[in-house]
C-alpha cells in the first residue's frame, strides 16, 4: 500500500445513512488522515430507479455533521456513463463480452431445468444461453431492438488474464481470487448502462484509490474486481474488509430494514461525537 493512502467512501443514495455507513466512512477517513493521504467521496448512483437527489444531499450533510471532510470534488457516477461505455467497448473489442437477451424469468426456468445448478455469491450461475448464440442471430436480435445486457465471458476473460489472481488484504496478506464463481457476470444491465462491478473498479483506478475500505459483505466481489483490473491494466489497490455493525436483533444494519438513520439522530439533537463512538471507528 502507498505510504500516503488514498481512500474513499462510496455510498449509493438509495436511502439515508445509518451507523453502519458511519463506521465504514470513519475507517476510511481515519486511514487517510492518519497516513497523511487523501479521503474521497463518491456517489454511486448508477441505479437511476432507486437513487434520489435528496439522499445525496443528506449524505454530504451527515458526513459534515460527523466531522468528516473530503479532498477534491465529489464524483457522481451518473455523470460518467460515457467513460464506463468506453471501458465496456474495450472489453468487447477483445471478445470478452457478449449480449444477453434473456429475461429473469427465462433464466430462472433454465436454472430450474438444470436441477443442481452451480451457485455463486449472487445466486445460481447464468447457464450461458446467449453465449452460445451464433453471431448472425445476435446481430439480428440487436437490429430488431431487442433489449440486452452485456455479460463477461468468464472463460475467455480468465484465459486473457492468465495465471492465478490474488489481492492484498491488510492484516492477512495475499489472498487467492476465484472470479469463476461469478460465472458470466453482468457488466451492463438492460436498464442501467454499466454495473456496480465495472463502475467501482473503473473509478478506483481513475481516482488513484490505493486502499479500498468496505464491508465484509463485499469481500467476494473483490475476486471479480481483481479480474477486471488485470484485464483493463488498472492498478491494484490494497483492501480492508471490515466486520458489519449489527443491530439488537443480531442482524446487520440495513436501510431496507429501517435502521435508524444519522439524519434522525442529528434531528433529535444527538451529539456527533457520541454518534462517532457508537459507530465504533
Amino acid at each position: 500500500m502507498a505510504a500516503r493512502p488514498t481512500t474513499r467512501f462510496a455510498p449509493s443514495p438509495t436511502g439515508y445513512l445509518h451507523l453502519g455507513h458511519a463506521h465504514s466512512a470513519l475507517l476510511a477517513w481515519h486511514a487517510a488522515r492518519e497516513g497523511g493521504g487523501r479521503f474521497l467521496l463518491r456517489i454511486e448512483d448508477i441505479d437511476r430507479t432507486r437513487c434520489r437527489p435528496e439522499f445525496t444531499d443528506a449524505i454530504t450533510k451527515d458526513l459534515a455533521w460527523l466531522g468528516l471532510d473530503w479532498d477534491g470534488p465529489v464524483r457522481v457516477q451518473s455523470a460518467h456513463f460515457r467513460e464506463y461505455r468506453a471501458a465496456l467497448d474495450s472489453l468487447a473489442s477483445r471478445g470478452l463480452l457478449y449480449p444477453c437477451f434473456c429475461t429473469r424469468a427465462e433464466i430462472a426456468r433454465e436454472v430450474a431445468a438444470i436441477g443442481a445448478a452451480p451457485h455463486g455469491p449472487d445466486g445460481p450461475l447464468y447457464p450461458g444461453t446467449c453465449r452460445r448464440l451464433l453471431p448472425a442471430e445476435r446481430a439480428a436480435r440487436i437490429a430488431s431492438g431487442q433489449p440486452y445486457a452485456l455479460r463477461l465471458d468468464m472463460a475467455a476473460a480468465l484465459a486473457a488474464a492468465g495465471g492465478p489472481l490474488s489481492y492484498e488484504e491488510l492484516g492477512q496478506g495475499r489472498l487467492r481470487c476465484d472470479p469463476a464463481r461469478f460465472g458470466d457476470a453482468v457488466l451492463a444491465r438492460k436498464d442501467t448502462p454499466a454495473s456496480y462491478h465495472l463502475c467501482v473498479t473503473h473509478d478506483d483506478a481513475l481516482q488513484g484509490v490505493t486502499l479500498v475500505t468496505r464491508g465484509d459483505d463485499l469481500r467476494p466481489a473483490t475476486d471479480l474486481h481483481r479480474l477486471l483490473q488485470v484485464l483493463m491494466g488498472w492498478p491494484e489497490p490494497a483492501y480492508r474488509h471490515h466486520a458489519l455493525l449489527l443491530g439488537p436483533d443480531g442482524r446487520r444494519l440495513a436501510k431496507r430494514d429501517g435502521a435508524r438513520s444519522l439524519r434522525e439522530m442529528r434531528a433529535a439533537g444527538m451529539d456527533a461525537a457520541a454518534v462517532r463512538a457508537m459507530a465504533g471507528a
